[in-house]
């Protein structure tokens, strides 16, 4: 009964939808059919072949069904609505709480309004009238996992393990008296909780930091820190041995820092976390790298490089051998742009080998070596394994000393295409930086092909971006780098998709300098860092400052992220 129903339902919006002259019916005719023999709704087989836009389809929808139509990315959720529907059932059938009304009716965001058996159990377990919207613009999917944080389920637990070691008497147990309460399930529930918080939130980092009376749970996203939750001492030394547990660290030493790893697996989803711990005043503080290969596409053209820099790094990739130098400091997306750039040239037809410490992401037909100074694996003995064994490209994952950059020009100058990174501040005193590591003028001009220099800065929301106005140092800043007056530039106002933030994820800014002829003149005669950059400028190299001015000018980012990011010894 209920299927006849809902394909008659599905029946009556399509004709609709021919009505309205969004679709023909021959359309309409070849979707009922893709939609029969594969199992599917009608509107899900017009949407994915494209043939209306989302919001036609919610338009058309909330005009049969007479429910009102929500943006999701504007609306201002109520936590209290939240709370009355478990999470674990709004993911199921796909609803959203958003508000409570003025007569106790909840309000909800649904993908189904027409599901009037759903809608009778959402009414009988939270005994509230229903009242159902049609999301627009974005689907309920979408930001569950913006609206359901486990801030409220995780304190609950930290209270619960708090009262375990408080009040439960002590057991008869052979296990040792440093290993109990490590693997008590609050303890091992929290450590679940703040990792999956943490993948949902995009953090790059967890941050676990005790401090005079408390321990603070901070994630960094999008190079950002925010304090998520505060947890009492007593469970924070808890939580860092379980987790020392499963990263194979010694959980009896607290006196030298320790580093490890582990794996997770949420759902289909395996993310990998790489766990560094150290004694500090107030006890030990735990930082986990959250390493997770689904959110980050190896893509170079996503990284951010644009226009004529584009086009010279394609260029320098095309090489056959030489040295590419990418330079940034920690945490400027160095890592990724190698990676980037070793997955592009990874076409099974050669022998890619990187050395790294540690090996972050693997790939297929890349051969990765870690760094293992227990095993005498450093950067320059891997790198003269690697020479052995018939490379084509290989990665060095950093330069940080004489013996590894004299090998890698080696290995530049023979044959073979080296992908580096450096600390430098800037493209032009990364090349100083080689020569004051000691590495020989006329192996660096010889050698090396191009230098990269990168930093990060946050994207600007797109679903609540609008005008914005400038300080006066931003002005200021802006037209002494454009040389010319600051337009209508763009800011995020804040919305739900990017938590109020005005900011979704993060892009590199660069400046690409290939090495010419004028530029090797310079490096045999050890010219400062300042000669070769005003040669690079004359050859048309862009700077990052400029370049960041640039997609400040698109509505990319805004000036106040590049004048916080962007900087160099000038």
């Amino acid at each position: 009964m209920v299927d006849r129903k809902f394909t008659s339902f599905q029946d009556r919006l399509g004709q609709a939808l021919v009505e309205g002259g969004f679709i023909t019916a021959d359309q309409l005719n070849l979707a009922r059919t893709s939609a029969t023999s594969e199992g599917k709704r009608l509107t899900d087989v017009l949407l994915e072949r494209r043939l209306i836009s989302r919001e036609v389809l919610t338009t058309a929808l909330s005009f049969q069904l007479k429910v009102p139509i929500v943006n999701l990315k504007q609306v201002d959720i109520n936590p209290e609505a939240v709370r009355l529907v478990a999470e674990d059932f709004a993911r199921e059938h796909e609803v959203l709480p958003l508000a409570i009304g003025p007569g106790g009716e909840l309000q909800l965001a649904m993908e189904r309004p027409n599901d009037f058996e759903l809608i009778n159990v959402l009414s009988a377990m939270t005994r509230r009238t229903i009242r159902p919207a049609l999301p627009l613009d974005s689907s309920v999917k979408d930001m569950l996992d913006v609206v359901y944080k486990p801030t409220t389920q995780l304190a609950q637990q930290l209270d619960q393990t708090l009262q375990v070691s408080q009040i439960a008497p002590p057991r008869e147990t052979a296990t040792p008296p440093i290993l109990q309460g490590v693997s008590e399930a609050p303890v091992v529930r929290a450590v679940e909780m703040i990792t999956l918080q943490a993948v949902k939130s995009r953090a790059s980092d967890i941050h676990v930091v005790p401090t005079v009376d408390c321990a603070k749970v901070m994630y960094r996203i999008d190079g950002v820190l925010h304090t998520v939750h505060t947890i009492p001492l007593g469970v924070h030394q808890n939580m860092v041995s379980r987790i020392k547990v499963m990263a194979n660290m010694d959980i009896a030493e607290r006196r030298r820092p320790q580093d490890g790893s582990f794996t997770m697996t949420f759902g289909e989803r395996e993310v990998s976390f790489r766990v560094g711990v150290v004694e500090t005043a107030y006890g030990e503080m735990m930082v986990i790298r959250v390493l997770d290969r689904s959110r980050i596409r190896f893509d170079i053209a996503e990284l951010g490089l644009t226009g004529a820099a584009r086009q010279t790094y394609d260029r320098l990739l095309g090489y056959p051998l030489g040295m590419l130098s990418i330079s940034g400091p920690t945490g400027s997306g160095k890592t990724t742009t190698l990676y980037a750039s070793i997955y592009a040239l990874a076409d099974g037809k050669r022998n890619i080998m990187t050395v790294e410490d540690p090996v972050e992401y693997r790939f297929e037909n890349i051969n990765q070596i870690e760094i293992n100074p227990t095993a005498g694996i450093h950067f320059p003995t891997g790198l003269r394994a690697i020479m052995r064994m018939d490379p084509d490209i290989i990665l060095v994952g950093e330069i940080r000393d004489l013996e590894t950059a004299q090998t890698a020009f080696q290995a530049a100058n023979t044959g073979h295409l080296v992908l580096s990174s450096v600390h430098a501040n800037d493209a032009a005193s990364t090349i100083s930086r080689f020569l004051d590591l000691g590495v020989e003028p006329f192996a660096v001009s010889t050698g090396l092909i191009g230098v990269v220099a990168q930093r990060l800065v946050r994207k600007v929301c797109p679903d609540c971006r609008g005008p914005a106005q400038l300080t006066a140092t931003e002005s200021i800043a802006y037209e002494q780098e454009m040389q010319e007056e600051a337009p209508e530039l763009y800011a995020g106002r804040g919305c739900n998709t990017c938590a109020f933030t005005g900011f979704v994820g993060r892009l590199g800014v660069f400046e690409v300098l290939p090495i010419t002829e004028e530029i090797r003149t310079l490096i045999i005669r050890r010219a400062h860092s300042s000669e070769i950059k005003e040669q690079a400028l004359r050859q048309g190299m862009i700077t990052m400052r400029r370049d960041g001015m640039l997609k400040a000018k698109e509505g990319i980012t805004t000036v106040g992220e590049v004048l916080r990011n962007v900087f160099t010894t000038d």
